[in-house]
C-alpha cells in the first residue's frame, strides 16, 4: 500500500487557474511556466536576469589612462608596465566570471587569484602613481565580487587606506589621495551590495518556483484523494443497489423500481459532489452520510444501526468524519462478508469519537484477497486495512492528523472489524 502527505479539503490555498484563461490551455493542469529550470519569466519568455560578468567588464576603462601612457611612451620601462596591464586585466576577467559561479567563488584558487591581482595593483601604483593609481578601484571592484561579510569590510578599509598612502606618498599633483581612497571604497561594496541583491532575489524566485510546484502537487493529491474517496463509494453503492434491482425484478417490480430511482439519486448526487471536490468547497454532514451508510447496507443485505450522543458536531468535525463513514461503509460493503454494522458517534467537550464496527471474518496475513481485512504494516497511523490494498484508510489517517486526530482500525474485542476515528472536543458547544 502506498501512503502519501495529504492536507484536508479546504487548506492547501491552491486553486486551479480559470480554464478559459489563455495563459493556461484547456485539458492541461496548471503548472509554473518554465524554461530550462527556472520559473517566473518575463512576457518573452524568459525572466529578467541579475547584472552577469559582462556587466563588469566596462570598468577596464579605468585603465586606459595606464594604457595611453604606454602608447605615448610616457611610462618609464614599458615592458613592465605593459605586461602589469595585461596580467591585470586578464586576472580582473578571470576573477569577474568565476564570482557568478558559486562552486568557484568560495574556493582557495579565486583567494589566490585575488592576491596576485593585488600585488600586481600595489606594484604598478607604487611604480608609476597618476593614473596607475585607479587600479586601486578596479581591485576593490574584484575584492566585491569575490569577498562577502566581515571579510570583504576589512579588505575595503585597508585597500582604501592603502590608495590614500600611495596617493601621498608619489605626491602626484593629478591625483587626490582621499578621490582615491572614496573611490576605492566605493567602488567595491556597491559591487558586493548590488550582487548579494541579485543572489538574494535569484533564491527568492527559485523558492517561489518551488512553492508553486509543492501547491500543485498539494493541489493534485486533494484532488485524486477526494475523487478516490467520493467515487469509491458511490460506485459500491451502484453496484450493490444494482445487483439488488437485478435480483428483485423477477418477483417486485415496484421495489426493483425503488432500487433504480434510489441509483439515479446516488448518481446525481455524486455529479454534485465530484462537482465540488473540484474546486476545493466540498462541506461533508455526517448525518447524511449516515443516512446513505445505512441506505447502501440495507441494499447489500447487511444490517446498519447509528447510535449518537452529545451536542451537534462543528462543521469541520462533521466532513472529517463523513469521510470516515464514507470510507469504512465503502468497505464493509465490498469487501466484509458481514451481516451488521454499527455506527456509534459520542461528542463532548474533549474529544469526539465514532466508531463503526461490523461482524465479517478476517483474512488472514498473506492470504488470498477474500472478503475480510487482513494487516498492511506499511500504512502509517493505520494497524489495519481492508483486502486489495486501497489507500481509503491511509488517507483519512492524514485528514485526521491534521486536524489533531487519529484513526485505528483493526479487529474487534468480541471479532470482526472495528475503525475508530477521534477528534479533539470543543469547550462549550
Amino acid at each position: 500500500m502506498k501512503t502519501r502527505t495529504a492536507h484536508a479539503p479546504g487548506t492547501d490555498g491552491v486553486e486551479p487557474p480559470d480554464p478559459g484563461c489563455a495563459e493556461y490551455p484547456p485539458g492541461r493542469w496548471w503548472l509554473p511556466r518554465r524554461n530550462g529550470n527556472e520559473a517566473g519569466r518575463s512576457k518573452a519568455g524568459r525572466r529578467p536576469a541579475g547584472p552577469g560578468p559582462y556587466a563588469l567588464m566596462p570598468w577596464l576603462l579605468l585603465g586606459l589612462g595606464a594604457f595611453s601612457n604606454l602608447w605615448k611612451g610616457e611610462t618609464p620601462n614599458p615592458v613592465v608596465g605593459a605586461v602589469g596591464v595585461l596580467l591585470f586585466n586578464s586576472l580582473y576577467v578571470q576573477l569577474v566570471f568565476r564570482s557568478f559561479v558559486p562552486s568557484l567563488r568560495r574556493t582557495t584558487v579565486s583567494y589566490v587569484l585575488l592576491g596576485v591581482l593585488a600585488a600586481i595593483t600595489f606594484g604598478l601604483a607604487a611604480g608609476y602613481g597618476g593614473s596607475w593609481l585607479l587600479f586601486f578601484p578596479l581591485l576593490s571592484l574584484a575584492s566585491g565580487t569575490i569577498l562577502r561579510g566581515r571579510t570583504l569590510t576589512f579588505a575595503l578599509v585597508g585597500l582604501s587606506a592603502c590608495g590614500v598612502v600611495v596617493a601621498v606618498w608619489r605626491g602626484d599633483q593629478a591625483s587626490d589621495p582621499w578621490t582615491i581612497g572614496y573611490g576605492t571604497f566605493l567602488s567595491g561594496a556597491v559591487t558586493a551590495s548590488i550582487l548579494a541583491l541579485s543572489e538574494t532575489v535569484r533564491e527568492l524566485r527559485d523558492a517561489q518556483a518551488e512553492l508553486a510546484r509543492n501547491a500543485v502537487e498539494r493541489e493534485r493529491l486533494r484532488f485524486s484523494r477526494d475523487l478516490h474517496d467520493l467515487l469509491g463509494h458511490t460506485l459500491s453503492v451502484i453496484v450493490v443497489k444494482s445487483e439488488a434491482a437485478r435480483r428483485l425484478a423477477p418477483r417486485d417490480l415496484d421495489a426493483a423500481l425503488g432500487q433504480i430511482a434510489d441509483i439515479e439519486s446516488v448518481g446525481r448526487q455524486a455529479l454534485t459532489e465530484v462537482r465540488e471536490a473540484v474546486t476545493g468547497y466540498r462541506e461533508g454532514s455526517l448525518t447524511g452520510e449516515l443516512d446513505r451508510a445505512v441506505s447502501a447496507l440495507t441494499a447489500a443485505g447487511i444490517e446498519g444501526t447509528v447510535h449518537r450522543s452529545g451536542p451537534p458536531l462543528a462543521p469541520r468535525g462533521e466532513a472529517l468524519l463523513g469521510w470516515v463513514v464514507r470510507e469504512a461503509v465503502t468497505n464493509v460493503v465490498r469487501h466484509s462478508g458481514a451481516t451488521h454494522c454499527v455506527f456509534s458517534v459520542t461528542s463532548g467537550s474533549e474529544r469526539v469519537l465514532l466508531t463503526v464496527t461490523d461482524d465479517g471474518p478476517l483474512a488472514e496475513p498473506g492470504g488470498e484477497d477474500v472478503p475480510g481485512p487482513r494487516r498492511d504494516p506499511g500504512t502509517d497511523g493505520v494497524e489495519l486495512s481492508y483486502a486489495y490494498g486501497g489507500t481509503g484508510l491511509a488517507g483519512l489517517s492524514e485528514r485526521l492528523a491534521l486536524a489533531g486526530g487519529s484513526l485505528r482500525a483493526g479487529p474487534g474485542p468480541d471479532g470482526g472489524f472495528v475503525v475508530r476515528a477521534e477528534l479533539p472536543g470543543e469547550p462549550g458547544r
